[in-house]
């Protein structure tokens, strides 16, 4: 079986990516800090900081989340600005985002090689236990979950559809978290699907939350710092502007 369950991430080792960052970065005593404290965290393997775009670039295989909290813990605003390999794919991360009004989740797709995807998620606000959750056929959301069709199996020769994405574990407080492989996943064909969330691990149910695959920013493509549509800045924007979740 090759789909993923957050049951065994303690032993995952995921494989290697290339993250970047915008981060509130003024000196070279800031580069300092912020590289001091990336290179403590496990499964970073080098760090490479662009001051005057303020971009940080890590190489690795620590989750988003782990280096997200590094950087905060070093006293600077962060963003994720993008994901991807240095091999160029013509469409190397794709996004899902769960904006409740109940259940609030991001989850992010990276393709690490042709035969091989990195899955990062984080949700909120589901009832402690089991949840299956998967990706669609659809993208379709105008019945919820309900619209958006069977789980994605393009090939139709693997016993197990190749969007099931297993198990979340939720926690007593409702937070689930997830991060590890997927192999022969490939961005390019998720973008418009969906990944649908299950009260059950049963995923023949309709599901109780549904989110749109889209394009995500790959490495080098997003250091705009400056919202075109209403001005606001990087900085100025909450989190939720950039990952609308409560996790």
């Amino acid at each position: 079986m090759d789909s993923l369950s957050t049951t065994a991430q303690k032993d995952v080792v995921l494989p290697e990516l290339l993250t970047e960052f915008m981060v509130d970065m003024k000196c070279d005593g800031c580069v300092n800090a912020v590289e001091n404290k990336l290179l403590t965290v496990d499964g970073v393997k080098s760090v490479e900081v662009d001051l005057s775009n303020q971009v940080v670039r890590v190489l690795g295989s620590s989750p988003v989340k782990i280096m997200a909290d590094a950087l905060e813990q070093s006293g600077r605003k962060a963003r994720l600005i993008g994901q991807g390999v240095p091999e160029d794919f013509l469409v190397s991360a794709a996004v899902a985002e769960f904006k409740g009004p109940d259940i609030f989740g991001v989850v992010r797709v990276a393709q690490v090689s042709m035969e091989l995807a990195r899955v990062e998620a984080t949700f909120s606000g589901l009832s402690p236990g089991k949840h299956g959750w998967s990706i669609n056929e659809f993208g379709d959301l105008t019945r919820g979950a309900a619209s958006t069709g069977k789980v994605f199996n393009p090939t139709k020769v693997t016993e197990q559809p190749l969007g099931d994405l297993g198990t979340l574990d939720a926690l007593e407080n409702g937070e689930a978290f997830f991060s590890g492989g997927k192999p022969m996943l490939r961005v390019a064909d998720l973008i418009g699907r969906s990944i649908v969330v299950y009260e059950t691990e049963d995923k023949s149910d309709s599901g109780i939350a549904a989110a749109v695959i889209a394009r995500s920013a790959g490495v080098g493509e997003n250091y705009k710092k400056i919202c075109t549509c209403d001005g606001t800045t990087i900085w100025e924007a909450n989190n939720t502007s950039f990952a609308p979740s409560k996790v």
